[in-house]
């Protein structure tokens, strides 16, 4: 991995250690706010399965607990692109609970909640982007692709040497029945 790229992934996935830590030992004053997604999820989780927690404190724990997780995975540099993809899963619903900027009357909340939000936004671009890097080697994609081009390349060139070699044997054949002593 090279040095920019590994002190990028370091400093994306700090924020995600530091407050999924914090969160994690201390879920309670974020329970609250989270309220407000964990009351549409929760239901949703109960009719799926109903021995999945659903409780928001439970949810605000396993959401920090996949912030820590992805965020040492994302710092490390073990797993960037899955850990990059399911940390910006977590930053959706920790943005839209925890910096709601349209439902403050204060103006200068209201200007905090949204400079935290945009902030989040652009933690979520950088997050896609790891989650795009192929640090300069081809995409799955493009390999997968590549390999069935080649597979066709084969069988194409297997299939006209079967003919030429059919034809060989059919004329081989009929030269062979013209021979004398037969």
């Amino acid at each position: 991995m090279r040095p920019v790229r590994a002190a990028a992934h370091a400093m994306l996935g700090a924020i995600f250690i530091a407050s999924g830590a914090r969160t994690l030992a201390n879920p309670d004053p974020l329970v609250p706010r989270a309220k407000r997604v964990t009351d549409r999820i929760g239901p949703l989780l109960e009719r799926t399965d109903p021995r999945l927690p659903s409780s928001p404190r439970a949810l605000t724990q396993i959401n920090a607990a996949v912030q820590l997780g992805g965020g040492l995975l994302l710092a490390t540099g073990h797993l960037t692109r899955p850990a990059a993809a399911v940390l910006a899963g977590t930053v959706i619903p920790t943005t839209i609970a925890g910096h709601s900027f349209w439902t403050y009357d204060d103006p200068a909340e209201r200007h905090s909640q949204r400079i935290h939000f945009m902030k989040n936004l652009g933690l979520l671009g950088g997050l896609l982007l790891a989650a795009a890097d192929t640090e300069g080697q081809p995409s799955l994609r493009w390999r997968a692709g590549r390999f069935v081009a080649g597979r066709r390349r084969d069988v194409r060139r297997t299939a006209r040497i079967a003919r030429r070699e059919a034809r060989i044997a059919v004329k081989a054949a009929h030269v062979g029945r013209r021979l004398p002593g037969r």
